[in-house]
């Protein structure tokens, strides 16, 4: 393991030479930029500020504009067709983020990455296990759909946190499983990308993490990885795969609902009831590619009318915006006020992570709110109970035990732990109050 992490951090150093001596430091990245505006700050001369970010990333210092904008990175994505250059600006940012966290205590950054994600670890162990039987935990855990000898066609990869709201992923494997498609599935911690390694400078572990479930693909014998999480595909296409296999990775990652948009003309005939319904999408375009593929998915749906709010499109999804928290309350409020005067029956979020916070404003609005999977699964007759959505509307720590009464005893949960996730890690997840007349935007 050793090896593994010398060869990761070696790797990020060379590709980040390869920056400095390919910027012009023109900046054409910052200006395109929309995390600027939407977090309240300017940049002022643009040029000036890409300057800066290459001193970050020779010195690990630089100018306090620079290293903000760096910090504010929310991973939209519109730098990575402004540079005429070769250099993916989104990667420059995360590697002058590094750069800014090696001036802190080496230990320091371990023990927040460890932190990060034992409490991670927790999280998801507790809530999948509220909400689904030993079986249909089988379900979503790595390698656990019965193949033939043959490779599977792809692995499906979750995440980590996708596990915290199981009705999405097994919604996934029922439509790949109508699609006749072989698969396996990985994610869980397990299986992590090493984002949360990554962020406070630990690229180390991050290494260690990310490699090891690259070599866990590469086993499959999978021709392609098809992911949920827009965290972890960024993590691993724009910095670990590299990092270990440069341009020739032994396969292809692609985000799930771009591989389901691809394979619209056989899904279209499964398509059968009609979803008589008005529906607005909550998204971000960081995810390259994926806002386009389940507006295409949702609009072969018979009956259902596509909406478009016409909001900010900033991040890749909610959490994205941890830098600019008031932006992205805005933005939430915006859009709940958005849909309500579109007169939509349905918000419909892409991501899971969004969906631990959108659900918990269903009773406020005239409108359901859901993942996007749920109304292509309505239409082709498939149905798994929003469990998650469930237990967070009740906001009663008392009531939500109660009614995961039989999945705690299946399970073997310790009834405090349970408590304690639910009261912190589900019900304390909010970043917009649930009262409506308590958001930015309230009429």
């Amino acid at each position: 393991m050793v090896e593994t992490a010398t060869k990761f951090l070696d790797s990020l150093d060379q590709r980040v030479e390869e920056i400095i001596d390919a910027c012009t430091k023109c900046g054409d990245c910052v200006a395109v930029c929309p995390t600027p505006s939407a977090a309240g700050f300017d940049v002022g001369d643009a040029a000036a500020v890409a300057t800066g970010v290459i001193d970050i990333l020779k010195t690990g210092e630089g100018p306090e504009i620079s290293a903000k904008w760096a910090n504010s990175c929310c991973g939209s994505g519109f730098c990575l067709s402004a540079c005429d250059y070769g250099i993916n600006p989104r990667f420059m940012l995360a590697m002058a983020q590094r750069a800014l966290r090696q001036t802190e205590p080496e230990q320091d950054r371990r023990d927040t990455g460890k932190k990060a994600f034992q409490s991670m670890s927790r999280g998801v162990r507790v809530l999948s296990r509220l909400q689904l039987s030993p079986e249909l935990l089988d379900r979503l855990s790595p390698s656990s759909h019965p193949l033939s000898t043959e490779p599977p066609d792809l692995v499906f990869y979750t995440g980590c946190n996708m596990l915290r709201t199981p009705h999405i992923g097994l919604l996934c494997l029922d439509v790949l499983d109508r699609l006749d498609t072989r698969y396996e599935v990985h994610g869980g911690p397990a299986n992590c990308c090493g984002i949360l390694q990554m962020r406070p400078g630990d690229s180390e572990n991050a290494g260690k993490l990310g490699y090891k479930t690259i070599e866990r693909f590469i086993r499959s014998k999978a021709p392609e990885v098809v992911s949920w999480c827009p965290t972890c595909q960024i993590q691993f296409s724009e910095t670990i795969v590299p990092s270990k296999d440069g341009e020739n990775s032994p396969f292809d990652m692609t985000m799930f609902a771009v591989y389901l948009a691809k394979r619209l003309d056989e899904l279209r005939p499964m398509l059968t009831t009609p979803v008589n319904k008005r529906v607005a999408l909550h998204e971000y375009p960081g995810a390259i590619g994926v806002t386009e593929a389940v507006i295409e998915l949702l609009s072969a749906i018979p009956g259902l009318e596509f909406v478009d709010l016409k909001m900010l499109r900033i991040g890749y999804q909610m959490t994205s915006l941890r830098a600019a928290p008031d932006a992205g309350k805005k933005l939430l409020a915006e859009t709940f006020q958005a849909a309500e005067d579109a007169n939509v029956t349905t918000l419909a979020g892409v991501y899971h992570a969004d969906h631990r916070e959108l659900v918990a404003h269903e009773n406020a609005w005239p409108f359901e709110i859901v993942n996007f999977m749920e109304l292509i699964g309505e239409s082709m007759g498939l149905h798994r109970e929003d469990l998650f959505k469930r237990y967070k509307l009740m906001q009663d720590v008392d009531a939500i035990l109660a009614a995961s009464k039989d999945m705690i005893e299946q399970n073997g949960l310790d009834l405090e732990t349970a408590r304690d996730v639910v009261l912190n890690g589900m019900l304390g997840e909010q970043l917009l109050p649930i009262d409506r007349t308590l958001h930015p935007s309230s009429k």
